[in-house]
């Protein structure tokens, strides 16, 4: 518990607030706070940062505690109202508290409290302090930026250049303290006065944080703060302390907890959008551990990694590249080459000028991958705690780096593995993806596995489902199934609950199905819901599910699907019939995995009722002939028959171009790589009497329109080369079998003579 707030009019004249104004991260602001305390030997350190989680600094020299890592204050009741505080070894405020647990003296947070800036309701102002008339309050001003102010007077174009320049990059920390308050103090005065209420809050708590430790007799009090701060904590300075109080007087609360978590660089990176984030934290951290020759490990660091991925990377090039790195930071004024001059250096010599190798270099170690670690310790939900010994009973740590893991189902860890990624998605904390994996086998899974800090706060959340990854998983389906009542989107979820092997989810979900299919009325739903089903089939004596029972539903669902299906084609509009398109070419799919034969034969027999083009749409009737002739259910004749009477001159050319499409639609390649289909179209295109090939061109460009343009000239060299295909094999001319000897020998002789042979 935070002692209370001293509300004395100023403090004691005997007691040494020392202000040590940094920034969040940075090796040069953390290695002179470090020697800044050491000199100082405070009784009591004061840092910025959640007083919520002063229960949670002892943990943080854990002997099992790597940073980065990060405190996580959040509201238990949403877990999504949270707020992270990341730290790593070179962020000032963990050097000063690892000082001060290393020392024994107290260490305190002394931001405004997560608890009220989490109380106020969203999009709501701050209200006014009570003495002040709200007519009287100013307008809020800009935020400023006083790095950027500072550097420009300093004739630098960047403020974070200008701070890495004067602060990071030197390795003393003398009167560096001093001259940041200095600085920071001629910024305010130069600004409009803050009038931000959560701002002014801020640094009202401080302050009074700071008297509390005076009335507990601390004599010499070291306060680590934002350098902007800085001006505001000095003692000189300070307001009124019934001012302060008024600023924190009846602020709502709420309740939260708080804990460690572990981060990442990436995460502390500017392109993880988190305001206190840096560039380049994995140069930070090179700058932090590096004793000395900073520019020759870095670049020997970035040849390793050069070479690791097979790229050209010699020692003689290392050593250009360190004396060019140096030699531009000397014309550029620098003792000390930063990473403006390494990269520049590094491009030019080690990439030969090429801005991919830039990337790679950049990802991993500019920015870097490492991934923090709490100690077992840390309070925590118990669904995190029961995902620890899964993670390390199955061999599946976190790696905060992208990365492929193929599973082998018939491999128990494997497939224990599988169902622990699946319940985890089932409950909202993305670890993973499936993938696609090569080869024929149902028995490989390939999932993009990356554990980014985030998946902390989804965690929490999913915990109120229950104490274990699998309860909660199982709670969550059952209570998912119990609120749906779209089919597609049940089977959907049957799926997700059977891949993640929990048997209570499943039977719940599965008398909902049963029940669903029995009273649907909708065909389009019923063929949707099918895919879902199909895939539990081809997985089910893999993953050990009971497929019969699956079959059973699916079986129900498909004769239900051929009854009706005829009647739900009838009068489509084009939207509504490519829709249904879509809907058959997934039913198709489905059926061809189920192990039910006569419900295939059945499948088929309706679609060959759609084929009629006179009755259905012609995307309706060309797809179920195509799927027909793929199925060897229709010979190449009977489907040239079904193309001539679609697209005749009789028939209207809308409903002409739609049956060529749906015949045609997706089936570029194959029309290109299979004979038998080639050899149809091709007759049938070649038949065609002289006067209706103008009529049907457009037909036609529409749908070769939608073929990549590399393929359309693929086809037409094959056309080209196709000297005769009314002779060919799959053309309509009368086959062989049916020549008559006798009659052909009678006009060989004529035959000889005309060629000439005699």
């Amino acid at each position: 518990m935070n002692p209370p707030l001293t509300t004395a009019e100023s403090p004691r004249t005997d007691t040494k607030v020392h202000v040590l104004g940094v920034r969040h991260h940075g090796p040069g602001s953390a290695r002179s706070v470090r020697r800044a305390l050491e000199a100082i030997e405070p009784t009591i350190v004061l840092v910025e940062g959640p007083p919520d989680a002063d229960a949670m600094i002892p943990l943080l020299t854990h002997a099992e505690m790597t940073p980065p890592v990060a405190l996580l204050v959040y509201r238990p009741e949403t877990p999504r109202d949270s707020v992270y505080y990341p730290f790593a070894a070179f962020s000032p405020e963990w050097q000063a508290l690892e000082y001060a647990l290393q020392c024994g003296i107290p260490a305190r947070f002394m931001d405004l409290p997560v608890a009220v800036q989490l109380g106020e309701p969203e999009g709501d102002e701050a209200a006014p302090p009570s003495d002040v008339e709200e007519t009287d309050a100013p307008e809020p001003r800009r935020p400023v930026d006083p790095l950027g102010i500072l550097a420009r007077a300093a004739g630098f174009d960047d403020g974070e250049r200008w701070w890495e320049f004067v602060v990071e990059g030197r390795r003393d920390g003398e009167d560096l303290f001093a001259e940041i308050l200095d600085a920071m103090s001629e910024v305010r005065r130069s600004v409009p006065t803050e009038t931000d209420p959560r701002e002014l809050q801020r640094e009202a708590h401080m302050r009074q944080t700071i008297r509390a430790a005076m009335a507990e007799g601390h004599r010499s009090i070291a306060v680590v703060c934002g350098a902007w701060h800085a001006p505001a904590l000095a003692v000189e300075d300070w307001p009124a302390a019934k001012g302060d109080a008024a600023l924190l007087k009846g602020l709502p609360k709420v309740k939260v907890a708080a804990t460690w978590v572990p981060w990442t660089y990436g995460r502390l990176s500017q392109e993880s959008g988190y305001g206190a984030g840096i560039a380049s934290p994995g140069w930070y951290d090179h700058l932090w551990t590096a004793p000395d020759r900073v520019v020759e490990r870095w670049l020997t660091r970035v040849a390793r990694l050069l070479r690791e991925e097979r790229l050209d990377a010699s020692s003689a090039s290392v050593i250009e590249a360190v004396r060019l790195a140096e030699t531009l930071a000397t014309l550029r004024g620098r003792p000390l080459a930063d990473l403006t001059d390494l990269e520049e250096a590094t491009r030019t010599v080690l990439c030969f000028g090429e801005e991919t190798p830039m990337r790679l270099i950049r990802r991993k170690l500019v920015v870097g991958e490492r991934l923090g670690r709490v100690p077992d310790e840390t309070p925590s939900v118990p669904l995190q705690q029961d995902l620890n010994r899964l993670q390390k009973r199955l061999r599946l740590a976190p790696d905060p780096s992208q990365l492929t893991k193929v599973l082998d189902l018939r491999e128990p860890t494997d497939l224990e593995r599988s169902r622990l990624l699946h319940r985890l998605d089932l409950l909202g904390v993305a670890w993973g993806r499936v993938t696609h994996v090569s080869g024929r086998g149902t028995f490989k899974e390939a999932w993009e596995l990356q554990w980014t800090p985030d998946l902390a706060v989804a965690l929490i959340e999913a915990s109120v489902w229950g104490a274990t990854v699998e309860d909660a998983a199982s709670a969550l389906a059952s209570d998912r199934s119990d609120r749906e009542q779209d089919l597609p989107a049940l089977t959907t979820l049957l799926n997700r609950a059977i891949l993640a092997d929990l048997p209570k989810g499943v039977e719940t979900i599965m008398a909902k199905v049963e029940s669903q299919a029995a009273v649907a009325a909708d065909v389009t739903q019923l063929m949707d819901a099918l895919p879902p089903l199909a895939n539990l089939s081809r997985y089910g004596s893999v993953r050990q599910t009971n497929a019969e029972m699956i079959g059973h539903v699916a079986s129900g669902m498909l004769a239900r699907v051929c009854i009706g299906l005829p009647l739900a084609c009838s009068s489509l509009d084009d939207a509504a019939a490519s829709a249904m398109f879509d809907s058959i070419l997934r039913a198709d799919s489905a059926v061809g995995l189920l192990d039910d034969e006569s419900g295939l034969a059945s499948w088929h027999a309706t679609l060959s009722r759609l084929t009629d083009s006179d009755r259905f749409h012609g995307l309706v009737a060309g797809r179920s002939a195509r799927i027909l002739l793929d199925a060897r259910l229709l010979d190449a004749r009977e489907s040239a028959r079904l193309m001539n009477l679609a697209v005749s001159t009789a028939a209207e050319p809308p409903r002409a171009a739609a049956w060529i499409e749906g015949f045609l639609r997706g089936s570029g390649e194959v029309l290109y790589h299979d004979d038998a289909l080639f050899g149809i179209f091709d007759s049938w295109l070649a038949g065609l009497p002289a006067e209706s090939f103008p009529n049907l061109l457009p037909l036609l460009r529409r749908t070769f329109g939608t073929f990549e343009a590399p393929l359309r000239r693929n086809l037409g060299e094959r056309a080209k080369r196709s000297a005769s295909p009314i002779a060919s094999s799959t053309s309509l001319a009368t086959p062989a079998a049916n020549l008559d000897p006798d009659r052909a020998a009678t006009v060989l002789p004529l035959v000889a003579r005309l060629l000439g042979l005699g």
